[in-house]
């Protein structure tokens, strides 16, 4: 199996709902990371398991629409609360519609909300 691995860091921000977390309550920013892995059992006639520039350009898009924005205003949190596991989810569900599910099986966000916190989302396509 091939993986390929990219990261990208960027900030958003959020507050958490439904319970009391004391500052996580109120409006702030995180120093986000993720880390997009891809994985497939075979490489193309070029000998790559995806067109790297096609999934850079398609990452930056994706992460340009969480960068810098609360994310509790933002379509894809209605009614959720905008933890690091939903971030998750939602930022794999929006990167899997570009990969090519003939060499691309399996693909996973993880993501850092600081240097010791992350959370991740494994997607078979």
């Amino acid at each position: 199996m091939y993986r390929l691995s990219l990261q990208r860091d960027f900030e958003a921000r959020h507050y958490l709902i439904g319970g009391d977390w004391g500052a996580e309550n109120t409006e702030h920013a995180h120093p986000y990371r993720i880390e997009w892995i891809l994985e497939g059992p075979r490489l193309d006639e070029h000998g790559y398991l995806v067109d790297l520039v096609t999934v850079e350009r398609h990452l930056e898009a994706t992460l340009a629409e969480f960068r810098g924005h609360t994310l509790n205003a933002l379509p894809d949190f209605a009614g959720l609360n905008p933890s690091l596991e939903h971030f998750a989810r939602v930022l794999a569900t929006r990167l899997a519609t570009v990969l090519d599910r003939a060499q691309v099986e399996t693909h996973s966000v993880k993501l850092w909300e600081n240097p010791v916190a992350w959370a991740s989302f494994r997607q078979d396509l």
